[in-house]
C-alpha cells in the first residue's frame, strides 16, 4: 500500500496483512432480502445541521457539465424518477438526489474517475476513485481510506470497484502486475483476504477490472474486462463458473441465480442462467428507440425489485441520455438528460430499492 499523502487524509495507516483463502463473515447461504428500504431513512442525515455545503476533505472538481444539453421531453419524470446516489467516470462529483433535486454532492477534485459507489444502511458512502478507495459520513468526514502506487509508480496500481461486507469490512479489486482481491477490516485495519488474480502480464493495468461483487452465498464474481469472460470463485478462489462476452464492464448476481452482464463493446447487456443460456437481453443500439439513443455504451446497470434494469451511460460528452430504464418486456419508462445538474452515469444506486446495501446479495447494483 502507498502510505503517501493523497488529496484527501488517509485515516489507515499501514495495514497489517494477514494471509486467509476465506471471507470471514460472508454469508454461506443465500440470505433473504430484507424489505426495509434503510437508505431512505438515512437521507435526513445529508441535509442534517452540520453538513457542511463543500467541506475540508474536498477538492474543487471541474464543472463542464452546465451548458450540455437536457431535455424535458422524455419518458418518465426526470430527476424525481428515484432517488438515488449518482456518480459519472468523467465529472468527479457525487451526487445525491432526492424529490427531484441534488441535494448533496462530495467533490473530488481533477483527474479520472469515479467507478463504483455505495450508500450503506448507516447513511456512509464507500467509494472507489481509481487511486484509492474511501468511506465518508454523510458529514463528508473520511473513515477510511486506501491509496493506490500512482501511475509514475514501477508499481502502479488502480481500484474501480468496492463493496461493502456488513459495516465493517470492504472489498475491492487492485488492478496491478498482478491484480489482488482484498477483503480489509476498517476498524482493525487487518486485511482478511488478499489474493492474487488471474491476469496477462503482456496487457495493461487500467483495463483488467472493473466491477467485482461477493454474492449472496460468499462467492466471488468479477468481470475481466480485458480477458473477456465473467468468473465466479469460491472461498479458496477455485473457479466454479465462467462465461465468455466481449469486454464485461459488469456483472452482479441477481436474487433470482442468473447474471447479468454489461458488455460495453457491443452496448449490450445480458442476463444468463448457471447453464450460461440468455434468458434475457437488451442490445442498446437496436432496442432503444432512435429518439433516446445512448451516444456512450452503458458501463453498468442495476435491477429494481419490480424487474425493471436501469443502464447508466457517459453521454458523450454531454449529448446524449445518461440513465435509461426498461421494463421485462423492454418497454422504455424513463430516459434521464439532464446535463445543468449532474454529470455523466457510470453507476447508480437507487435507495428507495428494498434490502439491506452492505448484505452481499440484497442490493442488485
Amino acid at each position: 500500500m502507498n502510505t503517501k499523502p493523497r488529496p484527501l487524509p488517509a485515516i489507515v495507516s499501514t495495514l497489517a496483512l494477514i494471509a486467509t483463502t476465506a471471507l470471514a463473515g460472508a454469508p454461506s447461504a443465500p440470505s433473504k432480502p430484507s424489505p426495509a428500504t434503510p437508505c431512505m431513512d438515512a437521507l435526513h442525515l445529508f441535509t442534517a445541521a452540520d453538513v457542511p455545503a463543500f467541506a475540508p476533505s474536498e477538492l474543487p472538481a471541474p464543472d463542464k457539465w452546465k451548458n450540455g444539453i437536457t431535455r424535458s421531453d422524455l419518458p418518465g419524470n426526470g430527476l424525481a424518477q428515484h432517488p438515488m446516489l449518482y456518480v459519472g467516470e468523467n465529472c468527479n462529483t457525487m451526487f445525491l438526489v432526492k424529490g427531484g433535486k441534488v441535494v448533496w454532492t462530495f467533490s473530488t477534485g481533477t483527474g479520472p474517475e469515479f467507478d463504483d459507489v455505495w450508500m450503506l444502511s448507516n447513511g456512509n458512502i464507500l467509494f472507489s476513485r481509481m487511486t484509492y478507495v474511501a468511506e465518508i459520513t454523510p458529514a463528508k468526514k473520511v473513515l477510511w481510506r486506501y491509496d493506490c502506487h500512482v501511475p509514475n509508480d514501477a508499481k502502479h496500481t488502480e481500484i474501480h470497484t468496492c463493496q461493502p461486507l456488513g459495516l465493517d469490512k470492504v472489498m475491492f479489486v487492485e488492478n496491478g502486475k498482478p491484480p489482488r482481491l482484498k477483503v480489509v477490516n476498517i476498524k482493525t485495519g487487518a486485511v482478511e483476504v488478499d489474493h492474487e488474480l488471474p491476469y496477462d502480464p503482456a496487457l495493461g493495468v487500467h483495463p483488467q477490472f472493473r466491477r467485482a461483487r461477493v454474492t449472496a452465498q460468499g462467492t466471488y464474481l468479477l468481470s475481466f474486462l480485458n480477458l473477456n469472460y465473467v468468473a465466479e470463485y469460491d472461498k479458496d478462489f477455485k473457479e466454479i463458473w465462467k462465461y465468455k462476452i466481449n469486454s464485461p464492464w459488469a456483472a452482479l448476481r441477481l436474487k433470482n441465480g442468473n447474471t447479468l452482464i454489461t458488455d460495453e463493446k457491443d452496448s449490450l447487456t445480458r442476463e444468463v442462467n448457471p447453464n450460461g443460456d440468455t434468458v434475457w437481453e437488451f442490445k442498446c443500439k437496436t432496442d432503444l428507440p432512435g429518439e433516446y439513443a445512448f451516444t456512450s455504451a452503458p458501463q453498468t446497470c442495476t435491477r429494481l425489485a419490480n424487474g425493471n434494469t436501469i443502464f447508466t451511460s457517459r453521454g458523450k460528452n454531454s449529448q446524449g441520455p445518461q440513465l435509461i430504464e426498461v421494463t421485462r418486456d423492454e418497454k422504455v419508462v424513463w430516459v434521464l438528460q439532464d446535463w445543468k445538474n449532474i454529470g455523466d452515469a457510470t453507476a447508480v444506486q437507487i435507495l428507495d430499492d428494498p434490502g439491506i446495501p452492505e448484505n452481499p446479495g440484497e442490493s442488485e447494483h
